[in-house]
């Protein structure tokens, strides 16, 4: 067996747990309870897109490249700086009695899965914190349950508890940051975020999304935040069909300008890999060269604007033949590598002509603009 060899530039802290792995979403067909009709399958949030990337990441030879950063459980009073004490204590509840649902019906989790979301919080904070402690310039946490739709009262989208948040408030707490963005790059809009920061100045949330997706009620232009936070949330939904080019182009010229404008002490991405091309949850057509552009750009603007303090936690990405790539191409860029692993679907996935910005996606592109800009005025 052969290893690509890694050189790398940069200190990049890594997570993942195999017990991750065992978060049990049951047997399901997509999101739909097996029965009738359904024969019985598994549940789109399964553990084979993180193991398999865990695994990408071992086999390629770059893990012995990274630092391995360790993290403990979140605990109740961490957790219950974002959520409400009812919604946790239900959680408990059926985590200890074989299993429920976080809250929409369509995120079911098993025994002992309460837990394991209290890791997943615990490792993303453990990624910032050893961020901001200058421990590695940059991490990457790769959790599961993901975070980012889970809201105050209750979870959705296959989300239990906010992990990004949860960091952030805990960060906050110990005095180790106190302006603090989130760039949201997976394909569903993330609410989360954007309902727990609505009124708070200094956490800027950006999320850029696939137009009315998940949820269907939510991530709209005119979505910015209230007064009190002056504006500081910003949404940048894109038509289905956008591909490499529509996608670096807005965290280019829409992302970055925010960024610039709000000035965090660090950056922390919620990082999806449902806008790839292979995806069954999402329409759009990123590649693994797509999502390390990206990672790229977001590096640049993390050196000029705080030292390249840039943190990565897994989000969704539902596709287990093409997300181990994504995330391998997002893990070595942030490790400073600079000829990645070849993607091997690249002679098929990025030759298509879907990463050329079409008109429509121009027009969102330029709409996000003025969101930004806009934005930006309240900021100051």
């Amino acid at each position: 067996m052969t290893h690509a060899e890694h050189t790398t530039t940069r200190r990049t802290g890594y997570i993942w747990h195999e017990r991750f792995g065992w978060h049990d979403t049951s047997t399901h067909v997509g999101f739909l309870p097996a029965g009738g009709l359904l024969q019985p399958l598994e549940h789109f949030e399964s553990s084979a897109s993180k193991t398999r990337m865990a695994s990408l990441i071992e086999v390629s030879g770059l893990r012995r490249n990274l630092t391995n950063l360790e993290f403990d459980l979140a605990s109740k009073e961490q957790i219950l700086s974002v959520h409400t004490e009812d919604y946790v204590d239900r959680i408990i509840d059926q985590s200890n009695s074989g299993g429920g649902d976080a809250g929409d019906g369509t995120s079911p989790f098993g025994p002992g899965s309460y837990e394991i979301a209290q890791m997943a919080a615990g490792a993303t904070t453990s990624a910032l914190l050893n961020v901001l402690d200058s421990t590695v310039d940059n991490s990457y946490a790769l959790v599961r349950p993901p975070g980012h739709h889970a809201e105050p009262q209750q979870g959705r989208g296959f989300c239990i508890l906010s992990n990004v948040s949860i960091a952030i408030e805990e960060a906050r707490r110990q005095g180790k940051a106190r302006r603090i963005a989130i760039v949201d790059i997976d394909v569903h809009h993330g609410n989360g975020a954007q309902k727990i920061f609505w009124d708070d100045p200094e956490v800027l949330t950006v999320s850029v999304h696939q137009d009315r997706l998940f949820p269907l009620d939510s991530g709209m232009f005119d979505e910015t935040g209230s007064e009190e936070g002056r504006r500081t949330n910003i949404n940048l939904p894109l038509p289905a069909g956008c591909g490499n080019g529509a996608y670096v182009a807005t965290v280019a010229e829409n992302v970055v300008p925010a960024l610039e404008s709000f000035r965090p002490e660090v950056i922390i991405v919620s990082c999806g890999f449902d806008a790839s091309m292979a995806d069954p949850l999402g329409r759009m057509c990123v590649t693994a060269a797509g999502y390390a552009q990206i990672t790229n750009v977001l590096m640049s603007a993390a050196d000029s604007l705080c030292e390249g303090k840039l943190v990565f936690s897994h989000e969704g990405g539902y596709s287990p033949a093409y997300v181990p790539l994504c995330g391998l191409a997002v893990v070595e860029t942030l490790a400073g590598i600079d000829k990645l692993t070849p993607d091997p679907f690249v002679w098929a996935f990025d030759e298509y002509p879907v990463h050329e910005v079409t008109h429509d996606q121009r027009d969102a592109i330029d709409q996000g603009h003025h969101v930004v800009q806009e934005a930006i005025k309240s900021m100051r």
